[in-house]
């Protein structure tokens, strides 16, 4: 499981260490592709073939599911770390989440999340003020 937010720096050939704690989970392989609000999600190549497992049962005859999986699998790659923890981050993935030098990688359970750090700032400085306010159930039995 994937938590916490770290720090890393993209160096000048866009590649970033993963997080300490994250490495024995990629070690195997890691799927990097275009994620929601901007960001590029980073899943172990396990998890990724069985969200993939998952997403084969979508019915083809819905226009909103075969939108989402042309997005997420055609920004997808295969990325194995080298032996210092690295990995190379696409040139065309970088452009999507705005990465520059300065990153942010946040656990999100099942997977990372690479932000652009001033992007993750402010996203979560709205997001803190949100889940501060929630009023109602969001996810049963907890919020």
């Amino acid at each position: 499981m994937f938590l916490g937010t770290y720090e890393p720096k993209l160096d000048d050939k866009g590649r970033m260490f993963l997080p300490a704690r994250f490495r024995e989970d990629m070690e195997g392989g890691i799927v990097l592709t275009r994620g929601q609000e901007h960001c590029v999600y980073a899943f172990p190549a396990a998890e990724f073939e069985n969200m993939t497992a998952e997403l084969r049962r979508a019915p083809l005859s819905s226009k909103q599911a075969r939108d989402w999986i042309r997005v997420m699998l055609s920004g997808a790659y295969k990325e194995i770390p080298d032996k210092q923890g690295r990995i190379s981050v696409p040139a065309d993935l970088r452009a999507y989440a705005g990465l520059e030098r300065e990153l942010a990688v946040i656990g999100a359970g099942s997977r990372a999340e690479i932000w652009n750090a001033s992007s993750w700032r402010d996203y979560l400085a709205v997001q803190e003020e949100v889940f501060s306010n929630t009023a109602e159930e969001i996810i049963p039995g907890m919020f």
